[in-house]
């Protein structure tokens, strides 16, 4: 990480020599993320199960100083030993009774090697369960049974389903409406100034980027800097560096697109906030904490009697 860090700052020497010193106590800074890609090999439900149970196999293997293909056939599950488990299968993909018989063999595979793995040593039987624990977290996430003890794979996608037999808190996400993330979002918080990276955080690509912004904030105890400006997008806003923010700071963000519609867009509406108020285009006023009773009359019936609105 520190290699990365200096990389991106080109190194402390490009810095004035004041900023070498002492560092600036007052900082002007924007905070954006980027994807950052998982390490570990992103897999459907399918193959995540077979992954796993093959894993189990393997390490109990290489701990017997055994062939594979022997202990699988021994767990009952040589089904996940070859090199691709989908071939092995062997079904019409786009046939969804298929794809349900597909499911059958490989739950039956991971009930024999849970069975299988009983009969172990304490010592095999303690290697095999990380991956095995895996193996069922899938099946947890992605599969549902019905009354008639039929399997299939849930519809949609659990909020925080695991993707990643390798890589346990890969997740997927999104940056934008166009860009998906497999893996992690990269939070870095630049300073305008200097050209310093000053903090950096990491969260699963599914974690909204609000949630980094405390662990930011402790990095800023640290180095003893205060927030004097800070330059965001929208995802953001939510933020507790806005929503608890001292009124020394000065926060910059894009603001949302207004479109055309049949209705008054926002920007045709007056806020006053050292009153407390709304102003409508037809200059109605209306407190912001409205109160049906201690008003007596409703925005709908102001709104009725306005010739602007017609």
């Amino acid at each position: 990480m520190r290699r990365w860090i200096d990389g991106s700052s080109n190194g402390l020497s490009s810095l004035p020599a004041k900023a070498r010193r002492r560092g600036s106590r007052v900082l002007r800074a924007a905070l954006d993320s980027s994807p950052l890609w998982g390490a570990g090999r992103v897999e459907d439900s399918y193959n995540l199960v077979g992954h796993a149970l093959k894993k189990v196999l393997r390490l109990v293997a290489d701990q017997q100083e055994r062939e594979l293909v022997e202990v699988g056939q021994e767990a009952g599950a040589e089904l996940v030993c070859g090199s691709s488990l989908k071939a092995a299968l062997g079904c019409d993909w786009n046939q969804q009774n298929q794809k349900d018989e597909a499911l059958a063999l490989i739950l039956n595979g991971l009930q024999a090697g849970e069975t299988w793995v009983q009969t172990l040593q304490q010592e095999d039987a303690q290697l095999a369960q990380s991956p095995l624990s895996v193996a069922q977290q899938v099946k947890v996430q992605d599969v549902e049974v019905d009354e008639h003890g039929k399997a299939s794979l849930i519809k949609g996608k659990a909020k925080d389903r695991r993707i990643s037999v390798e890589d346990g808190q890969m997740r997927h996400g999104r940056k934008s409406r166009s860009v998906r993330v497999d893996g992690y979002k990269r939070h870095v918080l630049h300073d305008l100034d200097t050209g310093l990276i000053r903090a950096v955080g990491i969260t699963s690509a599914n974690v909204a980027e609000a949630s980094v912004t405390e662990a930011i904030s402790e990095d800023l105890e640290q180095q003893a800097v205060r927030l004097k400006e800070l330059h965001i997008d929208r995802a953001y806003l939510s933020s507790h560096l806005v929503r608890e923010r001292n009124d020394d700071l000065v926060v910059y963000c894009k603001a949302w697109p207004v479109r055309e519609r049949k209705r008054f867009a926002k920007q045709a509406f007056t806020m006053d906030w050292e009153k407390q108020i709304i102003r409508c285009p037809a200059e109605q006023e209306m407190p912001f904490c409205f109160n049906l009773t201690r008003d007596r009359i409703s925005p709908a019936t102001i709104c009725a009697r306005s010739m602007v609105r017609s």
